[in-house]
């Protein structure tokens, strides 16, 4: 399987502090990724590396044949690289509309793509003339994730999409994820529980003091639990 993206011996840093240390990885057309380390791994810092918004280094950030890290982060979007931050980042006194609209004018897209996108979450569609800070949290990560695929993304970067959802918005979220693959998008997902993981990934990255300690099938994963306990501290 031919890689979407590929991240070569990439170091970041804050400051003069060193976060990502050589990292590696690769995501693979179609794939869902995900990446498990415990906090501070620099999980987060990979996906905002990624988008720019940590400059690299040292280092290779390629998307297909392109070479990412010496674009600005305004331009990246424009490449094929759609991200959902941590915490979503909504503008909540706009209505859930105006929302999808600053997505679709990041890339000049039209009424088809908004069409598209809110047949991905129905539920929004009641929601249209709502503000969006006065959405529940579940409601507040489809709308971030409704936003970001108004890009049409080729590769879509969520940062712990589940954190603080009850069970039935996770499942909904993992629904919607499992949709893209099937669609031809290639995800790299953060995740800290493992039980919102196994059920949605296709490989898991073990991400530890900014580096790739090892990348493996979920299969495994669910085989070896230890693998788990080894990078998380969790079983």
């Amino acid at each position: 399987m031919s890689a979407a993206l590929t991240i070569s011996q990439l170091d970041c840093f804050y400051g003069e502090v060193q976060v990502l240390h050589g990292l590696d990885l690769e995501l693979r057309q179609g794939e869902v990724l995900c990446l498990l380390g415990r906090n501070g791994a620099g999980k987060t810092t990979t996906l905002k590396a990624i988008m720019g918004l940590v400059p690299a280094r040292n280092g290779s950030i390629r998307l297909g044949g392109r070479e990412l890290t010496a674009l600005p982060p305004h331009e990246v979007p424009k490449t094929g690289v759609a991200y959902v931050p941590q915490g979503r980042r909504l503008f909540a006194e706009l209505t859930v509309a105006e929302n999808i609209e600053i997505g679709l004018m990041a890339r000049n897209k039209g009424h088809a793509v908004r069409e598209a996108v809110l047949d991905l979450f129905p539920l929004l569609r009641a929601r249209l003339k709502q503000r969006s800070g006065t959405l529940s949290g579940g409601e507040q990560q489809m709308l971030a994730m409704a936003r970001a695929l108004c890009l049409e993304p080729q590769v879509l970067l969520l940062d712990e999409p589940t954190e603080g959802l009850m069970p039935s918005m996770i499942a909904k979220i993992r629904e919607t994820v499992a949709g893209l693959r099937e669609r031809g998008v290639s995800t790299i997902l953060v995740e800290q529980r493992v039980d919102a993981v196994l059920p949605v990934a296709d490989r898991v990255a073990f991400i530890e003091n900014g580096r790739n300690r090892e990348t493996v099938e979920v299969a495994r994963l669910r085989d070896d639990p230890a693998l788990v306990r080894r990078y998380v501290g969790v079983g």
